[in-house]
């Protein structure tokens, strides 16, 4: 019997696409998660990585595992890293981590401290290092868009290859399939084009029939924003302001080729991602929320 592929975080947007895929590849997966998902064929197992007391039952008999970084973990070196070492010493020896696109040099961020770690672990890894998902804009953002018609992002004019949480996922499953195929290996799956918010606004406008502006505000605006209309907690108001200054100093504009390399054909386009989701943004009643 093969032993279970663990995917952490599996109740979350890309966990549970790497477990989807995994799924119909025939592959057999346990996935870590505070509540089954409900995903056929799938084991489920209770895994906080905080908590030593969930860790045995979790890795036992894995061989190769999927890490997401839990959001509220930024103190690695206490709250994750434990846990890792504690399932190298029940026999993982494969890490697929979901970073993030510039973690190699960005080394204040906690993903590049995960890195740093498994680089020196003696486990085999790869990293998923991920331009700015598109999904950003249907959940997080979708609420301004939906309701007001706006982006509201300081960005600036700065370009942005966003990639499709789908594409991403792919790539995670294809190197926990054959982990030996991507050991040491740091994809950075984007898009195939880097846009402007203004030209977002402009395909949205196209596909949704209705003017949706950018509004360029500064990090300021955003931020009062952010904490006051989409509800955020001050520490991802942080993070978010952050991630989007990147973009208005035009460092979130890089492409690669690793969606083609990885998977043999070319990333999704925005444009074709965002007639897919047009229904989150358009209001109930507006008798045009089933329409793609």
């Amino acid at each position: 019997m093969h032993s279970p592929l663990l995917i952490t975080g599996a109740s979350g947007r890309i966990g549970s696409l790497v477990a989807r895929r995994l799924t119909c590849e025939g592959a057999p997966v346990r996935l870590a998660t505070r509540r089954p998902p409900g995903l056929e064929g799938a084991e489920h197992t209770a895994l906080d990585l905080t908590d030593p007391a969930t860790w045995d039952d979790a890795f036992r008999d894995v061989r190769t595992m999927f890490l997401i970084r839990p959001p509220h973990v930024s103190n690695i070196a206490r709250d994750l890293l434990p846990s890792l070492t504690r399932a190298r010493e029940l026999g993982v020896r494969h890490v697929v981590f979901l970073s993030l696109q510039g973690a190699e040099s960005a080394t204040v961020v906690p993903h590049a401290k995960v890195e740093t770690w498994l680089r020196g672990s003696g486990l085999d890894w790869t990293f998923v290092r991920p331009s700015f998902f598109m999904e950003n804009l249907s959940t997080t953002h979708a609420r301004d868009i939906r309701d007001d018609d706006i982006i509201m992002v300081p960005a600036g004019r700065g370009r942005t290859s966003f990639v499709s949480a789908q594409d991403v996922a792919d790539i995670a499953a294809a190197a926990l399939l054959e982990p030996g195929a991507h050991t040491g290996r740091a994809w950075t799956p984007t898009g195939s084009e880097a846009l402007t918010y203004g030209e977002v606004a402009d395909i949205l406008t196209e596909t949704l029939g209705r003017p949706i502006t950018y509004a360029r505000p500064g990090a300021i605006r955003y931020a009062l924003h952010a904490r006051r209309t989409l509800a955020m907690d001050w520490e991802m108001v942080g993070v978010t302001t952050a991630i989007y200054s990147v973009a208005r100093l035009g460092k979130a504009d890089g492409i690669t080729d690793d969606v083609q390399r990885v998977l043999g054909r070319a990333p999704q386009r925005f444009d074709t991602w965002a007639r897919e989701h047009a229904a989150v943004w358009h209001a109930p009643g507006s008798g045009l929320s089933d329409q793609a």
